[in-house]
């Protein structure tokens, strides 16, 4: 097998099951049947539903439980660098030559069948999982909750449901309360459910659909409850108090992501160690990273440069609050956005923090935003705008300018990835 083998099946099936949503369980049913069902085999799982900080939840989590020295399975998508980032076997990335396997056994089973990308790829997960010794297995639902090609799992060991905001309208409703309905589809009778703190009318949704089933909640606010005091996490529940230091991943949102994840450890029966350990020794790349190393520093090595995948209204709150906490420098934005997404929301807490935007277009995105529309999405927000062909034309840009400029590089994962490839 070559180093591009999975790859060459990865283009396969883009080719013949394009990258499309189209929200439904039963070719997953199908492919996972003809697989021998291997949903069936798996350690115990922790589900994750939620529109932000699934992700770096599901991080801290990750570094909590293995601390206590267990062997953790994880799911995430969409990848940044390379597709083997979505599936962590045991704590490692899956291999290239098992990926190819996996795949190709999907792709085989599942013949001329129609299913979506992203559907094959998790049965691919799924089934790597079930074949992997392992003690827990982490989902990171890909898209609302209840339709997700993640949502096969009869009784997972815990559900999560992280804050739940405006996104996806196209597939998941016109309201908070619609779209949170979507996510709480992934509660299962009698499992216990960890909610992050929602919006009234979110969590009146999902507060009912967990009584219906009779899970056992634990919300933030009403059952446990985090703060900031001090720069470190304090954490509350019936079992007592913890005093922890500030998490790893910046901004002040990772507090309550940090509250989710020590919710979800203490439920499960871990103790303070592992506790402080997913506070402490979480990492998630693209959420505020700072780039320490690469072309982008080599060629303007007196700027300053962030990455932040963040790309919804909520995200831009969060990114404008980390931004408040940095030392005073003059910051730059160069932004790429899906043309699925709320642009001047997500652009509007950002203005105070703006010294300028630079619209770029996401290379290899059929859906990316032209750059000179994300430009004047800035510039109708009040903030100085302008357009770059790449990344590395608008960081020429803008430090011929101002050569010591902070540099945020955001508004899409898939923009981030971009940025990583090129730093590997």
């Amino acid at each position: 097998m070559t180093a591009a083998s999975s790859d060459i099946i990865l283009d396969r099936m883009m080719a013949l099951h394009p990258k499309i949503i189209d929200l439904t369980l039963d070719r997953v049913w199908r492919l996972l049947d003809r697989l021998g069902n291997p949903q069936h085999d798996l350690p115990p799982v922790i589900h994750i539903a939620g529109t932000n900080g699934k992700g770096s939840t599901q991080a801290m989590i990750r570094a909590g439980l293995e601390a206590a020295g267990t062997k953790v399975h994880a799911y995430t998508s969409p990848h940044l660098a390379r597709f083997h980032e979505r599936i962590r076997l045991a704590g490692e990335l899956i291999s290239e030559d098992y990926l190819t396997e996996v795949l190709d056994e999907c792709y085989q089973a599942n013949g001329a069948e129609s299913i979506t990308y992203f559907e094959i790829t998790t049965v691919a997960a799924i089934l790597a999982f079930a074949r992997t010794p392992a003690d827990y297995v982490l989902l990171e639902v890909g898209l609302g909750g209840r339709l997700d090609a993640t949502n096969v799992i009869a009784k997972p060991a815990l559900t999560i449901i992280t804050p739940v905001s405006y996104d996806h309208p196209q597939f998941l409703g016109e309201t908070v309360a619609e779209i949170a309905g979507e996510k709480a589809g992934i509660v299962k009778r009698l499992v216990p459910c960890v909610v992050a703190r929602q919006s009234d009318d979110a969590m009146e949704v999902i507060e009912a659909k967990i009584a219906n089933l009779g899970a056992p909640m634990l919300a933030e606010g009403q059952h446990w409850h985090v703060s900031e005091e001090r720069g470190r996490v304090v954490y509350q529940d019936d079992s007592g108090l913890l005093d922890l230091p500030a998490p790893s991943l910046m901004g002040g949102h990772q507090y309550q992501n940090a509250g989710v994840a020590i919710a979800a450890l203490r439920q499960l029966g871990f103790d303070d160690a592992s506790c402080e350990a997913a506070v402490t020794k979480a990492v998630w790349p693209a959420r505020m990273q700072k780039l320490k190393s690469g072309p982008l520093l080599d060629a303007s090595p007196s700027a300053e440069f962030w990455l932040d995948g963040g790309h919804n209204a909520a995200c831009g709150i969060t990114l404008a609050e980390t931004l408040s906490r940095l030392p005073k420098r003059e910051t730059h934005l160069v932004c790429g956005m899906m043309n699925t997404k709320d642009v001047s929301g997500y652009l509007a807490p950002l203005v105070p923090f703006a010294a300028s935007l630079t619209g770029v277009s996401i290379p290899g995105e059929t859906n990316t935003l032209p750059g000179g529309e994300t430009a004047t999405h800035a510039a109708k927000s009040g903030i100085p705008s302008t357009t770059a062909n790449s990344v590395d034309e608008a960081v020429a840009k803008i430090t011929t300018q101002t050569p010591q400029a902070r540099i945020l590089i955001c508004g899409s994962l898939y923009l981030a990835g971009t940025v990583l490839r090129a730093h590997e």
